[in-house]
């Protein structure tokens, strides 16, 4: 049941980061792989800053937020 809920969480994290950064979402395997990794870079920036986010809503804002960091720096990386 719990790789079942971290796929739904990394989907819906892809899916909200791609429409705060660029207007759109990935596709479902895109947003799925960049809610997961958004995760994991999210998880490390939380515990960087002491933070800690419990339960659904919790690592749907950790995703979400490392998401959206992991999609700028790709952003920036690209320009430059």
């Amino acid at each position: 049941m719990s790789f079942i809920a971290w796929l739904i969480i990394g989907g819906l994290a892809g899916w909200i980061a791609g429409n705060i950064m660029r207007g759109g979402g990935f596709g479902i395997l895109g947003n799925i792989g960049v809610g997961v990794v958004g995760a994991i870079v999210g998880g490390f920036l939380f515990s960087l800053l002491g933070l800690q986010a419990g339960g659904f809503i919790g690592s749907l804002v950790t995703s979400i937020v490392g998401a959206v960091v992991l999609l700028w720096v790709v952003a920036k990386v690209k320009q430059g």
